[in-house]
């Protein structure tokens, strides 16, 4: 089984294209840089810099590399960016997406591996949330990805495309070659760790009001590691027969905001001071997964998941990549299109 990994130069998609390789497993990579990094994948691993709209390149790539399976990580997951271009959200994680899903059919390819969010639900109305849990979400970027976990599901029924859909709740930590590096960066750790590599003089924290212990809001980290090998996984599941699925992968535990910032100010040794704001729009007191399917389907725990070793995996990948991974000018990224290249509100009504 040679797997496509799209999204592989990325924050998830590389610590799984690193454990495919441990595994000894073909793997191919399509991604095109706009928000990847090319040093995130190794030099020996097939790196194809192109659009997965590209219906000919996606030929080429199963053609030449025998691509069986793939693992699409790439999207764009920006929530605030989502709500200000929704757009853009909508042409890359929908429309392009289904480019793809059309291509991997009519070349062959029957296993979908879908990098989804635990967003496809909305606020929550239960703590933990399990995976018939009602899904309504609250921004564009929620919406999009549940548009492609109904468009799987119908292609699964019409042509035979066998797919997990794995509904993520907030990843976390690195490998020893593998980390966060976005710009903008909208997470809670390495925003963290910012500060404590003085690249910031506070943590803003979103609210302090919540119906939580401390009042701040509470999420289920996980780390990368465990991410990915549930992904794996979910290949081999499908793999050895089983029905498609969808999944939540998270612990089952919450950490709040404050329970993070305390965990990392020990671990980093740092003061790390906080600035109390306002909450956000649309953000939930509590995000946490009822993740017993996922151990159920996949036969998976997570295992390096604690919020300490979670915490430090992290410090210490931007210890050594303060400045993120190594900019390589000879890599050319596919420009994405800018949201001024898409069709605007009052554009869409003129229509």
């Amino acid at each position: 089984m040679t797997i496509l990994v799209t999204g592989g130069a990325g924050y998830i998609g590389s610590v799984t294209v690193e454990q495919l390789r441990q595994a000894r497993r073909p793997v191919a990579v399509l991604d095109n840089l706009s928000r990847g990094h090319r040093a995130a994948v190794a030099r020996d691993v097939p790196l194809y810099v192109g659009d997965i709209s590209n219906r000919e390149l996606i030929e080429q790539i199963v053609r030449e590399q025998g691509i069986t399976a793939c693992i699409h990580f790439a999207a764009l997951a920006l929530v605030p960016e989502s709500v200000t271009h929704p757009a853009l959200y909508y042409d890359n994680n929908v429309h392009r997406c289904q480019v793809l899903l059309d291509a991997l059919c009519e070349f062959g390819v029957r296993y979908v591996v879908f990098s989804s969010t635990c967003a496809t639900y909305g606020l929550p109305k239960a703590i933990p949330m399990p995976e018939d849990h009602p899904q309504q979400p609250i921004t564009p970027y929620g919406w999009s990805k549940l548009f492609v976990e109904r468009m799987l599901a119908d292609y699964d029924r019409a042509y035979g495309l066998r797919f997990v859909a794995l509904r993520y709740f907030n990843a976390a930590g690195a490998t020893d070659d593998h980390g966060e590096d976005h710009e903008p960066e909208t997470h809670l750790i390495p925003n963290v760790l910012r500060v404590a590599l003085g690249k910031a003089t506070a943590v803003q924290v979103y609210g302090n009001d919540y119906s939580t212990p401390d009042g701040t809001a509470v999420r289920d980290y996980i780390h990368v590691s465990d991410l990915a090998a549930a992904h794996i996984a979910a290949l081999d599941a499908l793999a050895a027969g089983q029905a498609s699925a969808f999944l939540n992968l998270g612990t089952g535990r919450g950490h709040s905001v404050l329970e993070v910032i305390a965990a990392a100010r020990r671990i980093t040794g740092h003061p790390i001071p906080i600035q109390i704001g306002a909450r956000r729009p649309g953000d939930a007191p509590q995000l946490v997964a009822d993740p017993r399917a996922a151990h159920a389907y996949l036969d998976w725990r997570p295992v390096c998941s604690d919020l300490e070793h979670i915490i430090a995996s992290a410090w210490r990948w931007h210890c050594r990549r303060p400045n993120g991974y190594p900019r390589d000018e000879a890599a050319q990224a596919i420009s994405e299109p800018s949201p001024e290249a898409l069709p605007s509100a009052r554009q869409c009504h003129q229509g």
